[in-house]
């Protein structure tokens, strides 16, 4: 049976609701409670110390939506959707709810319209400071959201390692890598090559757990420094994920010229981004550009605005290659 414009549209109005009730769900770690099998409402209120009526409910509805799966008298299982809000997933999602869903977050997205009449970033118009000096006024937030990047790292990582020979190089600088989960996984897919890790200090204190887990820290250096300032030289390829997407075009022209200073000998630039497609496609992406407008203030953008910013830098963007959800855009000095 075909449904309704009006009830499609009504759907995505309420989207917000399914937002904050898995955010919710990943704070309570409910995935985590079911990882060994189903478990009755009462056996997961006192594990999440909730309360049981109000907790059934809130299952119950993300159940409908395949979050989670109710069976019989009010017990709960997990789907492979539900999955995802384990901390231990492969593909994990949870720290991404909780920041999405956290106040700070969806108050600036309540902003949006400031920003789409002035063209101003809704998160600093709000609260008087960016997101960045937010967060790290706000350790917790910061550490949830640092987090949260490392888990979406992973997905990221492998679909980039698959999609782009790395083979050539020796030495490669993650640049603003936060706690190294992408340069974990391509020194292990590749152990002839060594690494750097550049990121602000807070976010660098938490990443040496993580390349030691992954048995990398011994060919990888750890660096706190600003990419607006100055990177280390000598590297043959400076990679960036998810990083010029955050700035305003004149920002990230200031961040590829600092690339620019350390390139040597034709190193390469690797930008891990999204690319905008074509009209009436890619909704996450071109929604993802709305969340840079309200959040940090930047933009996602297509080749040709790639293309510009690296030109304006002294770079040109040589290949792109697709990798999952993002591309792993190359450039070279010029």
């Amino acid at each position: 049976m075909a449904s309704a414009p009006s009830l499609d549209l009504l759907a995505l109005i309420n989207g917000f609701q399914i937002t904050q009730a898995i955010r919710v769900a990943a704070t309570l770690r409910v995935a985590d409670h079911l990882h060994d099998g189903a478990r009755s409402v009462g056996e997961l209120a006192a594990l999440t110390k909730s309360h049981p009526d109000s907790l059934y409910r809130l299952l119950r509805a993300l159940a409908a939506v395949d979050v989670f799966r109710e069976e019989q008298e009010r017990t709960f299982a997990l789907t492979p959707m539900g999955d995802c809000l384990r901390t231990d997933s492969a593909t994990p999602l949870g720290a991404w709810a909780e920041v999405v869903g956290s106040p700070y977050f969806w108050q600036a997205w309540g902003h949006l319209l400031h920003s789409v009449q002035t063209g101003e970033n809704a998160f600093q118009d709000l609260n008087g400071k960016n997101v960045w000096q937010f967060r790290a006024e706000h350790p917790e937030h910061g550490a949830t959201f640092d987090r949260a990047m490392t888990q979406l790292s992973r997905a990221s990582a492998e679909a980039v390692v698959r999609a782009y020979d790395f083979s050539p190089l020796r030495h490669i600088v993650d640049v603003g890598g936060g706690q190294g989960l992408m340069l974990a996984e391509i020194l292990r897919a590749h152990p002839h090559i060594r690494g750097t890790l550049l990121d602000q200090r807070s976010v660098i204190a938490r990443a040496r757990a993580v390349l030691a887990e992954r048995g990398v820290i011994d060919r990888c250096d750890i660096v706190s420094g600003s990419f607006f300032e100055a990177l280390p030289e000598g590297a043959d390829a400076y990679l960036m994920r998810a990083v010029i997407h955050d700035w305003s075009d004149d920002q990230a022209v200031a961040i590829l010229k600092v690339c620019r200073r350390a390139t040597q000998n034709g190193a390469r630039l690797l930008l891990v981004e999204r690319l905008v497609g074509h009209l009436n496609e890619l909704p996450a992406t071109k929604f993802s550009d709305l969340n840079m407008l309200v959040s940090p203030g930047g933009r996602e953008r297509t080749r040709e605005e790639f293309s510009d910013l690296l030109a304006r830098s002294g770079f040109e963007l040589t290949r792109v290659f697709a990798a999952g959800i993002h591309n792993v855009i190359e450039a070279r000095p010029h």
